[in-house]
């Protein structure tokens, strides 16, 4: 016969081990996201605050009820195969690939059955990630950011600015192979049908930057067309301290640029991009199939000029780019 005694003490432990129990059965059910990308967190900030605000948009908060598991290839493109692979072995509930063609690339190479949310510059059809932009058809769905076709766009908008150029000088990513095999086919008869000569060099490390450049002034171009490739953003301080030095004006594919003295800048809202990728990862935590989620272009798209860095060129901003530019930087 259990004394009273005793029979409190079962029950108020019991009592204390169903909170611990509680808490236990909600950690197990937390969807995790692995989040993959190919660059460092240093200068994701911004990026990381849309996504979240995306997932939060779609009632769902890092540590509250979603987990996120970070993997960082650190600018090394080769790791991307296996971080993608880990997170599948991980059993996280969906991957966002955001970033390149590499890191997505990478991602649908490891799994044909855990969603994958993508942000990619190209065409996702012509690269093979889903059937089409309506009906993705498989297990990845995201956003196209377009850059392959605001390139013509950007340098029409260079030519506005420096009226006189012939020739430009192209800075791309070799490691960002599909990016960069999409600018240099793309740029050529953009740039012949504005009357502009394009010569391309490549970097993909500091030291290569600092030689690309010594190289590029040797050749003498009138303006340089720096890719919209996510190295690059990482490296944007020497960049734009390189174009300034060597005063040669450059036009940039992120705001991120004339923010810290770039010239100019056209391109899709980036951080509003991850927003719209944090949205789409939030549905499918929901239960959407991203095979029925279409493939979203970005909302917002911006042009930005620095005032202050053009008066550093000797450049004069015509009133018909002003009056276009989404903001002006003085």
């Amino acid at each position: 016969m259990i004394r009273r005694r005793e029979f409190v003490t079962m029950i108020g432990g019991a009592a204390a081990g169903w909170p611990l129990a509680a808490r236990a059965q909600q950690q197990r059910a937390m969807p995790v996201i692995g989040f993959l990308a190919g660059e460092s967190p240093d200068g994701y900030a911004e990026r990381l605050r849309g996504f979240r605000q995306g997932l939060k948009d779609s009632g769902y908060t890092e540590g509250e009820n979603v987990a996120i598991e970070y993997s960082w290839a650190n600018g090394h493109i080769d790791r991307l195969p296996v971080l993608a692979a880990e997170l599948v072995h991980r059993r996280v509930t969906v991957i966002a690939a955001l970033g390149t063609a590499n890191v997505t690339l990478a991602a649908r190479a490891a799994t044909t059955t855990t969603p994958i949310v993508f942000l990619v510059g190209e065409d996702p059809v012509r690269l093979g990630l889903v059937a089409s932009v309506a009906r993705p058809g498989g297990n990845l769905t995201g956003i196209n950011l377009f850059n392959s076709e605001l390139l013509s766009k950007r340098l029409e908008l260079l030519r506005m600015l420096i009226p006189a150029a012939a020739r430009v000088a192209v800075l791309v990513n070799p490691t960002d192979r599909v990016n960069t095999e999409t600018v240099v086919r793309d740029l050529n008869p953009a740039a012949s049908t504005i009357g502009l000569q394009i010569q391309v060099f490549e970097a993909s490390t500091s030291g290569e930057i600092d030689a690309a450049f010594a190289s590029i002034v040797r050749a003498q171009p009138d303006a340089l067309f720096v890719a919209g490739q996510t190295y690059f953003n990482s490296r944007r301080v020497q960049l734009v301290h390189s174009a300034s030095y060597y005063r040669l004006p450059a036009t940039y594919g992120s705001r991120a640029y004339p923010d810290i003295g770039g010239l100019m800048s056209y391109g899709a809202d980036v951080t509003d991009a991850y927003r719209q990728a944090g949205a789409h990862t939030g549905r499918i935590l929901q239960g959407a199939k991203a095979a029925e989620m279409p493939v979203l272009q970005p909302s917002k798209f911006q042009l930005v000029i620095n005032a202050q860095a053009a008066r550093l060129f000797g450049l004069t901003v015509p009133p018909s780019l002003l009056s276009i530019a989404d903001e002006v930087i003085e």
